[in-house]
């Protein structure tokens, strides 16, 4: 079975816009889940036990880089590029793909106005019609994971979930998903979910590029993992609206 891990970067409301920040970024990993399990949540396990004390750490991007945490210790220059170094090479070696959703938030508000969807929501579904393709026609062949956002954000994805189930996307039917995704599960972000912080890794590289900011080898990395159809990953893993 395949599982899509996702993750979010920046802000979902269309009300306040982060003029440094004003994408919204949906993403997600795909995994099959034994190798989530044999593979990924070791080899991240080994790197938080050779750079981190405490075996209940989680990886989070906006923790990293801000040093805090339990990533104190990346204060120091010497001990910050040896983490990265090893970072992106896991990351480079483990074996995965990333479909992503990018919306311009003023771009999407300007488009759509009062009708504007959320881009949680509107993002979700291009994800999902991509996942649906990746499973290809496997019944019960695939399961997303997300984390929690809070009871009213859970309970708004819970309903926008149950709507693709009965309504589809554009271009995958309902009935489509519902027999390719056993399910969408939500989980509190304190677990140790080895996909799931593998997808925050991967989510803030895309928004930088997307925006045009200077990238990383990171970003380098995520390019080579994007769904795709040949060389070519826009609109197959990539996805930039409106």
């Amino acid at each position: 079975m395949k599982v899509m891990y996702l993750d979010e970067s920046g802000d979902h409301s269309l009300d306040k816009i982060d003029p440094k920040y004003p994408v919204f970024v949906l993403g997600g990993v795909i995994i099959d889940r034994a190798y989530a399990r044999t593979i990924v949540a070791p080899r991240l396990q080994q790197l938080k036990d050779e750079f981190f004390d405490g075996d209940d750490l989680i990886l989070h991007t906006a923790d990293i880089i801000r040093a805090k945490n339990g990533f104190e210790s990346l204060k120091d220059a010497a001990l910050r590029d040896a983490f990265y170094a090893a970072l992106n090479t896991m990351m480079r070696e483990l074996e995965y793909k990333v479909v992503a959703c990018v919306i311009n938030k003023n771009a999407h508000r300007t488009k759509y106005g009062a009708f504007a969807v959320d881009p949680y929501m509107y993002s979700l579904a291009i994800v999902v019609e991509r996942f649906c393709h990746e499973i290809g026609d496997v019944p019960d062949g695939g399961f997303i994971c997300a984390e929690k956002r809070g009871p009213e954000l859970d309970f708004a994805l819970d309903r926008a979930w149950a709507q693709l189930i009965r309504e589809g996307t554009t271009y995958v039917h309902g009935e489509v998903i519902d027999e390719r995704v056993v399910d969408l599960g939500l989980k509190d972000k304190g677990l140790d979910i080895a996909g799931l912080q593998l997808a925050d890794l991967v989510v803030s590289p895309i928004g930088r590029a997307v925006m045009g900011k200077p990238t990383h080898e990171d970003w380098e990395i995520v390019k080579s993992k994007f769904r795709r159809s040949g060389s070519i990953y826009e609109g197959y893993g990539l996805v930039t609206l409106p």
